[in-house]
């Protein structure tokens, strides 16, 4: 008799803790939205205009960003992005800094930055295998999307459902802010939507 409530203390045991380790990995992999769709609540905006159209961000005008307001450590962000420029659009996609360089000469903050710049989009300068060497995954004047996964050094990005590249060699800060970039004179316009963060 004793075996057996043994044995079924255990096994009530055992069925407690796996309970617990999901809800704590469910927890730790909680997905959140960084937009609302309908205000810039949790973003500041920094030397640019920004408003909420028809459920996007729109980047309006200027040189500077739209930040969130919280720093961000490891985490998986996807997003869809359009460039209303039709040719030689810029902008950017910052993650991982913890300083604002908001100056006439450096308006943006020194890393990281995935890029948006036609042609180099999604490429990293400064992180290991960070470039993509094919053309064909983005879809000019559509809608794009970006999967970007930072795991302590390294990063990796999709665009559109593909791996486009793996990387390494991530410095500085271990958590930091996300900002879209704002570099309309030269840029153009930009549109974001359904932003979402995994930590």
């Amino acid at each position: 008799m004793n075996l057996k409530n043994n044995r079924m203390r255990i096994a009530v045991t055992f069925l407690g803790l796996s309970v617990l380790w999901a809800v704590a990995a469910a927890a730790a992999e909680e997905r959140i939205s960084l937009f609302d769709g309908k205000t810039l609540k949790g973003w500041t905006v920094l030397k640019c205009e920004a408003e909420v159209d028809n459920g996007e961000i729109f980047i309006k005008a200027g040189n500077g960003l739209v930040q969130s307001e919280q720093k961000y450590g490891d985490f998986v962000l996807e997003l869809d992005w359009k460039a209303l420029k039709p040719d030689k659009y810029d902008s950017g996609v910052y993650f991982r800094y913890d300083e604002t360089m908001m100056s006439e000469k450096s308006p943006w903050p020194p890393r990281y930055q995935s890029n948006l710049r036609k042609g180099d989009e999604g490429n990293v300068a400064g992180v290991k295998g960070a470039k993509c060497d094919r053309t064909d995954l983005v879809k000019p004047g559509d809608w794009n999307h970006f999967k970007l996964t930072v795991r302590g050094a390294k990063a990796e990005l999709e665009i559109n459902g593909t791996l486009a590249w793996k990387g390494e060699g991530l410095e500085g800060p271990k958590e930091g802010f996300i900002a879209l970039q704002s570099e309309v004179p030269a840029g153009g316009q930009f549109r974001f939507r359904n932003i979402y963060l995994t930590k």
